[in-house]
């Protein structure tokens, strides 16, 4: 009987977010499988937890799925993390879980930690509607593009943006999405936590070059309806 692969969500920053359930799961897999052990020991050590460590990062995830799957095949169960958040969240993880899927292995989540619902549930964004659409493409044009395709969107647009790259960000999102409420959320559940709320054209008018470090999560409104079908008129 095949193991089981257990999807386990880790702290996006502060250690004391990792579940009760996900720190058995951790102590009871016979392998972690993680993005980099450096982070994925710390997290560990924090909870006494010794396991063998198998580094599953990309691109080099195909070269580990057949080990991984061994072990599940041979009736171990693995566990999954990633260097923070939840496992496949524009982290590695799909390939590995479609691959045990089709290997006829159980696919377990372990619920916790997202970077993106922790920002969009403070916000003040619509909730009931959203699309996460992880990082955008490192090319310009290739991210003016990907905002005009979604400009008449109306759930609430989510987004990965690396810190140094945001006044470029809002700048596109003004050419193409006009001049919208957002949400800046930045080193979420850190020490140094902050968001930034207001219309696109505040928060480029209130950044100031170099002030923003760290990973961040931004969010922008959704096209409003009524002012949907006034355009259509």
């Amino acid at each position: 009987m095949a193991g089981t692969l257990f999807v386990v969500a880790t702290p996006i920053g502060n250690l004391e977010d990792l579940t009760p359930r996900a720190v058995r799961v951790l102590s009871e897999a016979a392998v972690i499988a993680c993005e980099d052990t450096r982070q994925t020991v710390k997290i560990l050590n924090r909870h006494g937890i010794k396991k063998p460590l198998l580094s599953y990062f990309q691109p080099k995830e195909g070269k580990r799925i057949p080990e991984i799957l061994g072990h599940l095949l041979s009736g171990r169960n693995v566990a999954l993390v990633s260097d923070a958040g939840t496992p496949g969240i524009s982290d590695p993880g799909f390939r590995l879980i479609r691959e045990a899927l089709r290997a006829s292995a159980a696919v377990v989540p372990v619920p916790g930690p997202s970077a993106a619902v922790a920002a969009l549930s403070v916000s003040g964004l619509p909730t009931h509607n959203f699309l996460f659409l992880g990082f955008p493409p490192a090319k310009r044009e290739a991210c003016r593009k990907l905002l005009f395709a979604r400009r008449l969107e109306e759930a609430t647009l989510i987004f990965y943006v690396p810190t140094r790259k945001i006044p470029d960000f809002i700048d596109l999102s003004l050419e193409t999405l006009g001049n919208r409420r957002a949400v800046i959320g930045r080193e979420i559940t850190k020490v140094h936590e902050e968001f930034l709320r207001g219309s696109l054209g505040e928060l480029k008018n209130a950044l100031k070059p170099g002030k923003l470090k760290g990973e961040a999560v931004f969010l922008v409104e959704g096209f409003a309806r009524k002012k949907r079908a006034a355009s259509l008129l």
